[in-house]
């Protein structure tokens, strides 16, 4: 309905109208006939032509519809009738002062309650739960206790209510004083669900997960009856600490009191079911829903994310955008997370479009992620041009610039943000230090890398981790001071782990050190269950010098205690949907012409000088099949299935979850060349920019 002087009462409306004929109830009128602000604007020029905004009975409902209860409250506007109001009473400064913490401006709600009192004015019960609640948002402190301090003035003149109560509660639990927020609530006579929640509500915004179970179990022993708010409260807590148990209780609770209608409450399930493991058991109360709001989608996207079921976490995002919900910052994060993880970099590329398209702020959350993605994708240009275009930037941040840069073979370039960095005054952390080391190492910077490792604790005083130490050892093989790296190992001052001897394992296979890669596997398999890779790369290392007898052995060994090699998995992305490909897949719809594909590019790259490694076959492989094995490892179908369906010169991008083969590396740089494709592949340890023949990498992984 359009709002005309036509539809309103005419005694409200005429101009013959007096303070006499207004209507008895204006704040009736008022409040049901405003809808929108067009509404208001015409009732509020109406009062003003009349000259009766001046009582209270007349302001103050027109004051509460624009600052509260517009379907989209404007408190500007709010601000505007109230500074023209000629002795605005405590009802107007309360309508405002909650209208600025509704409106996430609580530094602006406190001022004017201290505006109240400078003016004289006694606040009443409505006051205090406002102006502590905008106390607690901005955790101000000595403003809460300041308001407290003047509550307890003037108690006697009306007691405190139970809604004052709960407001200090929950004011001194989000200040982060929960002695004093535990001391509040003990010494209330009554103790509603409201004043539990408010204590809930205080210990969760606080992080303060252990003590939010604890009061729960509390709350059970004392037979106070729980609500959706405390259920949901605890099932965050019981995400954050992995407590399983006690988030299948709450479930089963639910179920058995009729409180699985709340939505709301189910998606607390979800993420609780997520966050301890069991995404299944999430998807399934997520498929039960009956509504499903943009915080579901989100909660389901990023358990499956934080699972690495990342192909599931895009086919949903699809379906969300199918069921037409607006995603938001959350969702946003977990989609590019796994866009990050799978390579997809043309989905990656639509969410940064729809947050160009929205004009949505890019937050340091949001910004760092899209960042990552990029440098995740081998982008690095699009990942500087997202970087200079944040406006705050914290720690992670430079982070993931100085490790995309590092990954994707720019060392120098790293160090030099790095740098950039401090002179930002941006204290590094120990992942930071991780990026750092990886830089050196790239960028064959030995020396730089051992000081950076001392500068850590001299600099810093953070002591380094085994990740650090590893970084220096792989920094040390690369160089190819193999010798060197074996005795930085020996001289660790913390034990070494398997991915360290791992990491020398794998420089003795490139630099042919027989004996040092013997001794490096011994240790691996000492302290993990073994695994195939590095039995490989022994046998590789043993093929590489010529003792044939030696690697064959080695891989019959490893078929006779059971140690198969792990499934690698090749993605690329196209038209928005990935490809999974494994080796020797068939289940592709286009597998013959992707295998004829093969065949001619087996061909063509031949005649260019490629000669197969039979030695990275599989091991079941008869001597007939070994070059056809190697020929249809998962990488060579993507890179098949990307020149089908690309257009010529176009770069072709996959990624891999195992370390590219010796073979498949060799291969690609030919095909490189031979087809005029940049190939970016990204495998678990780094990206190969593969071009005109020849890899970011300098043959060495």
């Amino acid at each position: 309905m359009v709002f005309t002087l036509s539809t309103c009462p005419s005694q409200f409306l005429t101009k013959k109208t007096t303070i006499s004929r207004f209507p008895e109830n204006p704040k009736t009128l008022i409040l049901e006939q405003c809808k929108t602000i067009e509404h208001l604007n015409q009732v509020h020029a109406h009062l003003i032509k009349t000259g009766i905004l001046h009582r209270p009975a007349v302001a103050e409902p027109l004051l509460e519809s624009a600052a509260l209860l517009l379907p989209e409250p404007t408190i500007d506007y709010a601000l505007s009738i109230f500074c023209k109001l000629e002795n605005p009473d405590s009802a107007a400064y309360n309508i405002m002062i909650r209208g600025f913490t509704k409106k996430h401006f609580p530094e602006k709600a406190i001022l004017l309650f201290k505006q109240m009192i400078e003016h004289s004015l006694r606040p009443d019960e409505f006051t205090f739960p406002s102006v502590l609640k905008a106390c607690s948002k901005v955790r101000a402190l000595r403003e809460g206790e300041q308001v407290h301090a003047y509550i307890v003035k003037i108690i006697g003149e009306f007691g405190c209510t139970e809604f004052v109560e709960n407001s200090l509660v929950y004011m001194y639990a989000c200040c982060n004083r929960l002695e004093l927020a535990r001391l509040m609530f003990d010494k209330m006579s009554e103790k509603s669900a409201i004043a539990w929640n408010s204590l809930f509500s205080g210990y969760v915004r606080c992080g303060y997960w252990q003590e939010v179970v604890g009061l729960f179990r509390e709350m059970l022993k004392m037979g106070i009856k729980i609500n959706e708010v405390t259920l949901i409260s605890v099932l965050t807590a019981c995400a954050k600490t992995g407590d399983l148990e006690l988030g299948e209780w709450i479930h089963e609770y639910a179920v058995e009191n009729g409180l699985m209608y709340n939505d709301n409450l189910i998606t607390s399930l979800v993420d609780m079911y997520a966050k301890c493991g069991h995404v299944d058991n999430a998807r399934s109360l997520f498929d039960s829903m009956s509504t499903r709001d943009v915080v579901a989608w989100s909660a389901m996207i990023s358990a499956y994310d934080h699972s690495n079921r990342c192909k599931e976490a895009l086919d949903l995002f699809r379906e969300m955008q199918n069921a037409n919900v607006e995603p938001n910052e959350v969702t946003m994060v977990s989609v590019l997370s796994s866009c990050a993880a799978l390579g997809a970099l043309q989905t990656g590329k639509w969410v940064h479009s729809y947050v160009k398209k929205r004009n949505l702020k890019l937050t340091i959350n949001l910004g760092t992620t899209l960042l990552d993605f990029y440098a995740k994708c081998g982008c690095m240009d699009r990942a500087f041009k997202v970087f200079e275009e944040m406006t705050s930037k914290n720690v992670w941040t430079w982070t993931a610039l100085i490790q995309g840069l590092a990954s994707n073979g720019r060392g120098k370039t790293a160090l030099e943000y790095y740098n950039l960095m401090l002179q930002e005054n941006i204290e590094p952390n120990d992942v930071t230090f991780i990026g750092v080391l990886c830089a050196c190492s790239h960028a064959g910077l030995v020396n730089e890398g051992q000081w950076y490792l001392h500068s850590m604790s001299r600099d810093f005083g953070i002591e380094p981790r085994v990740e650090h130490y590893g970084c220096v050892v792989d920094m040390l093989s690369r160089a190819g001071l193999i010798e060197d790296a074996y005795k930085f190992i020996k001289n660790m001052p913390i034990k070494p782990n398997e991915v360290i001897w791992r990491t020398l394992l794998a420089s003795c296979r490139q630099y042919k050190n027989v004996e040092i890669g013997e001794e490096a596997l011994k240790h691996v398999v000492r302290l993990a269950q073994p695994h195939s890779g590095e039995y490989i790369l022994l046998s590789n290392l043993y093929a590489s010098v010529g003792r044939l007898e030696d690697a064959s052995s080695l891989r019959n060994h490893m078929k006779i205690i059971g140690i198969k090699k792990t499934p690698g998995y090749s993605y690329i992305e196209l038209d928005g949907i990935i490809h999974e490909f494994l080796a020797e897949d068939n289940e592709h719809p286009q597998s013959q012409e992707i295998y004829e594909t093969i065949e001619n590019i087996t061909e063509r790259i031949k005649l260019a000088g490629y000669i197969p490694d039979t030695m990275q076959a599989r091991l079941e492989a008869g001597e007939d099949g070994k070059e056809a094995s190697i020929s249809h490892h998962s990488e060579k179908l993507a890179i098949a299935f990307g020149l089908i369906r690309t257009s010529p010169g176009s770069t072709i991008r996959i990624s891999k979850n195992l370390r590219i083969c010796a073979d498949c590396h060799n291969a690609t740089k030919i095909i490189s060349k031979v087809f005029g494709r940049e190939i970016v592949i990204r495998d678990r340890s780094r990206f190969h920019h593969f071009k005109n023949g020849s890899c970011s990498c300098n043959d060495f992984w």
